[in-house]
């Protein structure tokens, strides 16, 4: 039987461990502010999430003094992302000439980098980071967040906080209980993740395939190829109607040179369905309370940049933040909205992006059955290979990239 509530208190509480809730963790407690980080899983290991690190996340990385460190991690190195439309092999994106350190994307599985920052983080003493704490609601002082309530394993838990943060994904519950709802920006597909053996006659590269109806996204990592196969809205129940063996009939006809290792696939509990949502909250804060990363903004994964943006948003969100957190100045609803205001442009103008493609590119494909040929832009990528630097910066960089401003103390 559970215990009496407990009740204890910090600057500011962080409701989901994810790379989000982790970096902004780091970012301020390395500038001495007192962070309590409240993660619902025992331990960081869950398959088939985003393990891209993008330049502009390594190049934080090396702003915080952790570049080689992290790198000491197993980890694949993406310099070039090309893909097969129909009978069109094409470069896509370059990173090789990148204004940065690392002119490359790295592809780690995310627990790792996770439970990297957490040991960084560890090491400052104001911070603090509790597993299997499950945030349950809101706690209120009128109309300002105050804290959260939360079950852990030592029992119910009253967390009093100067600000709440967050970071719990897009089935956010910190936003659903703040009453903050997002505008739906739509998605015409769902992804279906699984991993196969990779060979080491098999293309070094991380690339897509498009034909006939059908998109599959091969990454590489190392002694298994992560699959992305790429189904319309809802048709995952169909799909699954049809056996397994559908599926291992599409990856014969998407990707021969895996030879029959589809059938590694024996049922549908090795593939992972993720339900694609593209969407935005029009207010990112409340008094007491600010939302980042897929709290704030649900990104399509096209680019695999939602990782990268919620890495961003908590820069920002320290910049602006770490010193009033850590001097115990008053924390002024005006501050959360400069973070909004710091990152909402680039929100918008990335998920235009990804939804213009749904719309011209991925919708189109998913519905047709005829051989695809690629768009005039894309065949321009191999004609002036200068072009492949477009999308690589807009991948690798984003738009209006976060440096660290924020002070350090001595860890």
């Amino acid at each position: 039987m559970d215990g009496p509530e407990q009740t204890i208190s910090c600057r500011c509480c962080i409701a989901g461990g994810g790379p989000a809730g982790m970096m902004l963790g780091l970012v301020l407690a390395r500038a001495g502010a007192d962070v309590l980080v409240l993660e619902k899983h025992a331990d960081f290991f869950r398959d088939f999430r985003g393990d891209t690190i993008h330049p502009s996340t390594l190049e934080v990385m090396d702003e915080l003094g952790l570049y080689e460190e992290l790198l000491k991690l197993p980890h694949q190195k993406v310099q070039h992302l090309r893909g097969r439309i129909g009978d069109f092999d094409l470069p896509i994106a370059d990173f090789s000439h990148l204004p940065t350190r690392a002119k490359f994307l790295a592809l780690m599985p995310q627990w790792d980098f996770l439970d990297f920052l957490a040991r960084q983080a560890k090491r400052y003493p104001s911070f603090r980071l509790e597993m299997s704490a499950r945030v349950t609601g809101l706690l209120w002082e009128g109309e300002r967040v105050a804290g959260v309530k939360a079950e852990t394993p030592a029992g119910p838990r009253a967390v009093r906080a100067d600000l709440v943060v967050g970071a719990d994904g897009r089935h956010s519950l910190v936003r659903q209980e703040a009453g903050l709802v997002p505008q739906e920006l739509g998605a015409p597909m769902d992804v279906l993740w699984f991993r196969l053996p990779r060979e080491e006659k098999d293309p070094e590269e991380t690339f897509g395939r498009i034909d006939e109806g059908q998109i599959l996204v091969l990454l590489n990592r190392g002694d298994y190829w992560q699959c992305g196969y790429v189904i319309a809205k809802g048709s995952a129940s169909r799909l699954m109607a049809q056996g397994i063996h559908s599926v291992r009939e599409r990856l014969r006809t998407l990707a021969p040179f895996l030879n029959g290792r589809g059938d590694e696939l024996k049922s549908f509990d090795d593939i992972k369905l993720l339900a694609v949502a593209v969407d935005r909250l029009p207010r990112w804060h409340k008094p007491g309370l600010l939302c980042i990363g897929d709290a704030a903004h649900a990104m399509s994964p096209i680019g695999g940049v939602g990782i990268n943006l919620a890495i961003q948003d908590a820069i920002a969100a320290g910049n602006i933040l770490a010193v009033p957190l850590a001097s115990g100045a008053p924390l002024g609803e005006n501050l959360l909205a400069q973070v909004q205001k710091r990152r909402e442009l680039p929100t918008k103008i990335i998920q235009a992006i990804q939804v213009a493609l749904q719309k011209n590119v991925i919708s189109h494909v998913l519905s047709g059955k005829a051989k695809a040929r690629p768009p005039w832009f894309l065949r321009a990528f191999a004609r002036f290979p200068i072009l492949q630097r477009l999308p690589a910066a807009l991948i690798g960089l984003g738009v209006r990239r976060e440096h660290v401003t924020s002070p350090a103390i001595r860890a």
